[in-house]
């Protein structure tokens, strides 16, 4: 199964991890537009313990705009979801959606650019974090 994801592992637990990712992606054009605690969540709905892991709806404005141009179903697929997830001894999983992955699901031959130049922003965020 083909991966749709991007990841890095940091060496910060999460809370140390949540503002470096967020500069990270700031620095690369993206802002965070939800935020999605899943542990608290799911703590309260279902008193299940999973650990700490958030997803923070990233959006880069001028990205979307192009994509939403190009197809204007594209809005379901957005924002880009990232994800930060404990993995134990202080370390934080940071996983970021594979713009590829998403833009598969249309049809719209102008995506692959826009797709291409998300994918190269996102990995130079990762990058700046496993520095």
């Amino acid at each position: 199964m083909p991966d749709y994801t991007l990841r890095v592992t940091v060496a910060d637990d999460l809370e140390a991890a949540e503002p470096r990712v967020r500069a990270a992606l700031a620095e690369e054009g993206f802002g965070v537009l939800t935020e999605l605690d899943v542990e608290q969540t799911l703590r309260a709905k279902l008193g299940v313990e999973v650990g700490g892991y958030r997803v923070l709806g990233a959006c880069n404005p001028g990205l979307a705009h192009r994509g939403l141009s190009a197809d204007p179903d594209l809005g379901a697929l957005l924002p880009c979801n990232v994800v930060l997830r404990a993995a134990g001894e202080g370390h934080t999983d940071v996983l970021a959606v594979d713009p590829h992955a998403m833009m598969m699901m249309s049809d719209a031959a102008e995506l692959a650019a826009v797709a291409d130049e998300a994918r190269s922003r996102l990995e130079r965020a990762l990058a700046r974090l496993a520095e």
